[in-house]
Parts: structure tokens; sequence; C-alpha cells
């Protein structure tokens, strides 16, 4: 019985321990390991009381139930097992924050990306339409940030009509939509027309859930081009 009581407080101040660490890293407080034991060496961890980060405390985000925690996290881990350690590595991804209800500056939103930090906080209770596609989204603006020469806002701008214009940002503008168009023109969703970053992003976040590429219009033939030959300059062995 002693035995027994000090393993489960070896593992207690183990996890502990660990967790404090990761805070020291990533600056994200309230956090408790769901799993790190990943082949791909991802760490993913949840908010156990809800958390307020960022220079001026305008991000904010909740705890979740247990259940939701555990049935988002296969899901999650189903999408992101998608990316090998050594692609993961080269993009600078190294931990999975999931909580609830997650917002910077008051506005809603599915994730935050922070390739300084190799952190991603995904927020678990996203709309299930689009839930799968948003973490690729994500992931797409952690490779963008850490390899900015290879995706060039203004080779991107180029492929679109002559008269086309993104906004100055993704919240100067009401081209919210998510859902796939059905005749592209150009773009996947109403969102792909806010800034070129979020276009690239949902292109991309399109190829990795699968689309029928024979269907697509010239314009964005060129934009998957352009992704999959920069993706390749980062890791030949990419899979798309």
């Amino acid at each position: 019985m002693i035995l027994i009581r000090l393993i489960i407080l070896s593992l207690f101040i183990f996890n502990t321990t660990l967790a404090d660490t990761i805070y020291n890293l990533i600056k994200i407080p309230n956090l408790e390991i769901y799993e790190t034991k990943t082949e791909n060496k991802l760490r993913y961890l949840y908010a156990k009381q809800p958390f307020t980060i960022g220079l001026d405390n305008n991000i904010n985000c909740y705890d979740s139930k247990k259940t939701l925690l555990d049935k988002k996290y296969q899901i999650i881990k189903k999408n992101l097992d998608k990316y090998d350690q050594e692609f993961l590595k080269k993009i600078n991804l190294k931990y999975i924050v999931l909580c609830e209800d997650l917002s910077i500056s008051n506005i809603n939103t599915a994730g935050i990306p922070d390739n300084m930090m190799k952190t991603l906080i995904l927020d678990i209770k996203f709309n299930e339409k689009y839930f799968e596609r948003v973490i690729h989204h994500e992931v797409f603006h952690i490779i963008n940030d850490s390899f900015k020469e290879l995706f060039s806002e203004k080779i991107w701008s180029s492929f679109n009509i002559k008269n086309f214009n993104y906004a100055k940002c993704s919240t100067c503008t009401d081209k919210l939509g998510l859902e796939t168009y059905v005749n592209t023109n150009g773009f996947f969703s109403e969102y792909s027309q806010s800034t070129a970053s979020e276009d690239m992003a949902e292109v991309f976040s399109h190829l990795m859930i699968g689309v029928d590429k024979v269907k697509v219009d010239p314009i964005l033939k060129k934009k998957i081009e352009f992704i999959k030959n920069n993706l390749f300059k980062i890791d030949k062995n990419f899979i798309l």
C-alpha cells in the first residue's frame, strides 16, 4: 500500500513539474497535461481553469467538461497526426492547448497560432461542421509565420482577377462565411476573400481534408500549385 501511494505521489509530482516547465515555455497559466506520448511528439494540454493572456490581456479561453474534451481530442489528434515530427519541428509547433470559447479582443476565434511559443490554442467548441478543416487552417498560419519568405502575398494576389482587392485585415471585413462554394471562381469560401493569408489558409485546409482538384477553377489551380510547391520547399516528403 505504501509503495502504491509513493508511485501515485511521484506521478503527481512529475506531472505538476512538467506542467510548470511547459508554463515557463509558453506562458499560458492554468493548464494541465492531457497527452504527451504521441508519435509526432506534439504535447496536448487543456485549460483546467479559464485563462487570460496577451500583452493587453485580450485573449480569453475557458475550461471544458471532460466528456467534450475527450471527444474533441480524438478528432484533433486524428487530424494533427497527418503532420510528422520532422515537419512540425521545421514549422515550430510543439504544444496544442485545448479550451473553449476562445476569443481575442472579445471576438470569437477558432484558434490562435504562435510559432514563437511553438503553440496553437484551439477552441474545441468551434462549429462542428468546419471543425476539422479549421484545425489545418490554423496550422497553416503557423507554417506561414515560420516561412514568410515562401508565401509572398504579392505573388498570391496576382493569381486573382485584375480588380479584386483583399481587406487590410481579417476583422476589417464582413466576409466571414466558411461554407465551401459549389462554384469556386478563385476562392474556396467567403472567408478566403478577406485577406491573402486567410485565403492561403483556406486553400491549405481544403487540401488537407481532401478536395477534388479536377473540379476547381483555373485560379484555384494556380493557388493550389503555389501552396504545394512551397510546402515541398519546407519538407520534400510532405504528404498532401
